[in-house]
């Protein structure tokens, strides 16, 4: 008999986010390693609940089912009920809600992705029904919310309670550690893989006739932590010297989007700029090709996937020395690596890539090997391997993978 797996999550595909595809990723690993994979999604903000509740739209707790590629869904919404109602309503709701899916198909093993409200409950559940759990740290959960004095103690409390933690990256792994020493010997960092894609059977993207001289382009969720300030700082510089397009794949997070319409306004890139808004990932691979750097000025960033996309698409990068792209990248060889928070070594970077087409082919080329050698799913497959192995031989139910 398979041991059944519950992966909780704040978003899946085909909701837009890097999470969402992590989880998907290794959802699919434990399929291949011989689990049945049930995944519950729920988000712990409720903008979208206090909304309904002001303008009277009421509605019971929900949970809508469905499999994707043999992975089971659980899709979980709070119930509506007063326009007084506060967080804790909904995260009871939704806990009690995780509790009914848990009576009804028996988990073995509970595995939860961002530490905050998700990791809480997820971990309470699991201690309570006497089950291992295993928390995956995946950034802004730890580089973020643990200085909200309101989450700082959920935080700490589920990495110490976790039987097992993951991270992304050393810096995570690190912080984590001093906020909880005995995470020592149940914790380790590794990053995310990534599939090849075939760039060549994309579809063309929609603004590709809008680029125009050298196009130096991002990817992603626009906000805080991506350092966007700086590039928007190096490409004003550059564009007295140089013919170019900066192309931001993506859009802003709406609780920032005034602050980034306004830097933009100030920058005078008007003319230079083009922003896509949300796009689809196939669309926003598309773009990669057409991209002759790519920039990811980030002032912590986990693992990001687009950086990976970026590697695979063989463009010349530049990157922050932090979390794992300063720990992916090598300086020199297959990108160019400079502090965060830098505006004037940004520009210095990027200025010697437009000067220099041989070297932005070469380290692209490099960044291509890399990923197709270190970052392979089957290079990831085998962590979650041993430490789902560690995890069940300390319980009583025993799996061989």
């Amino acid at each position: 008999m398979k041991l059944k797996i519950c992966l909780t999550t704040l978003e899946f595909p085909p909701d837009v986010g890097g999470v969402g595809e992590s989880v998907a990723r290794i959802a699919q690993m434990l399929i291949t390693l011989g689990f049945e994979v049930h995944v519950a999604v729920f988000r712990a903000v409720f903008r979208d609940e206090k909304a309904d509740a002001e303008q009277g739209i009421y509605r019971r707790a929900s949970r809508q089912t469905s499999t994707s590629h043999g992975v089971t869904v659980h899709r979980l919404k709070p119930a509506v009920r007063s326009p007084l109602a506060k967080d804790q309503d909904y995260l009871c709701d939704l806990y009690d809600q995780l509790a009914s899916l848990h009576a009804q198909y028996h988990f073995d093993l509970f595995h939860a992705f961002f530490i905050n409200e998700m990791g809480f409950l997820t971990t309470l559940l699991a201690q309570e029904q006497g089950l291992p759990v295993i928390n995956s740290i995946r950034g802004a959960d730890l580089q973020k919310h643990l200085f909200s004095p309101q989450q700082h103690g959920q935080i700490t409390w589920t990495l110490a309670n976790s039987d097992w933690a993951t991270f992304v990256s050393q810096d995570l792994l690190h912080r984590a550690r001093v906020l909880v020493p005995s995470l020592g010997t149940k914790s380790s960092s590794f990053w995310n893989s990534i599939a090849p894609i075939d760039f060549e059977a994309l579809p063309p993207p929609l603004l590709l006739d809008q680029l125009r001289g050298t196009v130096i382009g991002a990817s992603g969720n626009f906000r805080d932590k991506k350092g966007l300030e700086y590039l928007i700082d190096a490409c004003n510089t550059l564009k007295s010297e140089t013919h170019l397009t900066l192309l931001l794949v993506g859009d802003f997070v709406e609780k920032e989007r005034h602050y980034w319409e306004q830097e933009l306004e100030a920058s005078g890139l008007k003319s230079q700029l083009v922003i896509t808004g949300q796009v689809s990932r196939t669309e926003a691979l598309a773009y990669l090709p057409h991209m002759d750097i790519f920039a990811i000025p980030s002032i912590h960033d986990g693992c990001p996937n687009t950086l990976l996309e970026a590697m695979l698409a063989a463009r010349a990068i530049v990157g922050t020395t932090v979390d794992a792209i300063g720990e992916i990248l090598a300086h020199e060889k297959d990108a160019l690596l400079v502090p965060p928070a830098s505006s004037a070594a940004l520009t210095v970077a990027l200025r010697r890539l437009i000067e220099q087409p041989n070297l932005r082919q070469q380290l692209g080329m490099a960044a291509r090997q890399k990923v197709l050698r270190q970052l392979a799913p089957d290079v990831e497959q085998q962590q979650w391997q041993k430490i789902y192995q560690t995890v069940l031989a300390r319980w009583p139910i025993q799996v061989s993978l």
